[in-house]
């Protein structure tokens, strides 16, 4: 697949509601041009070009009534929230709003820039044999040297967010067992009965495989996860362009259902999980312009890659064996004496032993389109992509695009890479002086300038 431009459009726009910088209603009362000179357009989509009939939901799940805080028991646990309060296991009303609480939290998202080289080596070894003789040899080795190893934080670029969302009846999930199932055969119904009417049933390996191809693209391109093409449309897909349609997502159940479908569970190893994405940028174009902002100045082995963290919720049931299996160490040692493996069977095959719930969380958006109800559109020569004159009104984009970081960011890359910086301390563009200045504004850093990178916990 050609991921210079798999949807055959120049940016993936991200919409949705949207959060607001504090900037943006100063530019709108800035400008002053009648509103007839700029044409009428149809509402922005997630593309220019495809997916054409996809709009955004009003917000995902509507939210509840107030309602008395409960204080739940949770602790961190390799960088995923996990929880094994009874209450959150008998009551979905509390499962539900810790779910809501949680999702305030951004989830962790970085770009991580490795470069190693090989070299061969030799070295002189001393051996003394029984007579007490010393004999000399020559070992040949290699080894592996690390050049640069350094991260930048994107989760700051985040907007807006959570939309809470679900995955559909046909998408292939975690629907209270251990393997994967549907709800339905038709991917993009709009009929909550006619999806549920065959009963769940376990997903083919057919739909497991074109389920995990559109996690992939929707990963890839920044697509938010309540996006897919029609199953019919990726069947007949060549692999060069992806179907021109799209749906919004939405299972028959909301996430309260799922969460009282959980609490009536009375397996006792039991986990539902509540999964954070991020969505707005191409991360794949991404992905390729910084390899090769890094290969002009460097020509060894190069892994760039993005990690999220902090993006998984997980409610278990409060019982001593479901605690004693969220303890690495326990479970490390259940292994060690051969016991983890008849866990293992009865949870995947016991009546009251596993199951998993994972078919539903919050996107978070790294941009995303506002309408500006009421505001005037800008002069005709300031278009720059930001600004579009709709049917419901002037919609603005928010956030940075991945175009813009990059440009602000690339020659900071490029100075990492032959500073031979290394440091798991998200890195800053900008040095700590220079932002104390009255009126500056960071731009582009050429690769010429002194960086002064400095560990920074914000790092845009």
């Amino acid at each position: 697949m050609d991921k210079k431009d798999p949807f055959d459009a120049t940016e993936l726009s991200a919409a949705g509601p949207s959060g607001l910088n504090a900037s943006s209603d100063a530019h709108v009362a800035q400008f002053q041009e009648p509103a007839q000179d700029v044409p009428t357009e149809a509402a922005p989509k997630y593309t220019e070009h495809a997916l054409e009939n996809v709009y955004i939901p009003s917000g995902g799940e509507e939210p509840p009534p107030e309602f008395t805080p409960y204080e739940a028991e949770f602790f961190i646990s390799g960088r995923e929230v996990v929880s094994h309060d009874q209450h959150l296991n008998q009551d979905g009303e509390a499962l539900y709003r810790f779910l809501l609480s949680q999702s305030q939290t951004r989830p962790e998202y970085q770009l991580h820039a490795r470069g190693t080289h090989t070299e061969h080596k030799t070295r002189t070894v001393f051996r003394q044999d029984q007579q007490g003789k010393t004999t000399t040899h020559h070992e040949h080795y290699t080894e592996t040297v690390t050049d640069f190893d350094f991260y930048i934080d994107i989760g700051c670029q985040i907007v807006h967010g959570p939309i809470h969302w679900s995955l559909p009846d046909a998408e292939p999930a975690y629907r209270g067992e251990m393997v994967l199932q549907v709800d339905s055969n038709d991917l993009v119904t709009g009929d909550a009965e006619a999806s549920r009417q065959h009963g769940r049933r376990n997903a083919t390996k057919a739909e497991i495989k074109a389920a995990k191809e559109r996690k992939r693209l929707r990963k890839e391109h920044g697509l938010p996860p309540w996006v897919v093409p029609g199953p019919e449309s990726w069947y007949n897909s060549t692999g060069v362009s992806p179907p021109p349609e799209a749906q919004v997502l939405g299972s028959s159940l909301s996430l309260r259902d799922w969460a009282d479908e959980y609490c009536a569970s009375d397996k006792l190893l039991k986990e539902f999980t509540y999964t954070k994405v991020i969505y707005g940028w191409n991360i794949a174009n991404l992905q390729e312009a910084v390899v090769s902002a890094i290969r002009s100045v460097y020509s060894h082995n190069i892994t760039v890659e993005f990690k999220m963290s902090n993006h998984k919720i997980r409610i278990r049931p409060d019982n001593r064996l479901s605690r004693t299996l969220s303890n690495m160490w326990l479970k490390f040692l259940l292994w060690i004496l051969l016991i983890y493996p008849f866990i293992w069977l009865y949870k995947r095959f016991g009546r009251r032993g596993g199951g998993r719930w994972e078919v539903c969380g919050g996107a978070y958006a790294l941009k995303t389109w506002r309408i500006e109800s009421g505001a005037i559109p800008p002069p005709q020569g300031t278009y720059d992509g930001r600004w579009k004159q709709t049917q419901d009104g002037l919609a603005h984009l928010v956030g940075e695009r991945e175009g813009e970081w990059f440009q602000r960011w690339e020659g900071p890359i490029r100075g990492a890479v032959l500073g031979r910086v290394r440091s798991k301390t998200p890195l800053q563009a900008v040095n700590a002086s220079a932002m104390r200045l009255d009126g500056y504004q960071p731009a582009y850093i050429s690769p010429s300038l002194d960086i002064g990178y400095l560990a920074s916990s914000g790092g845009c």
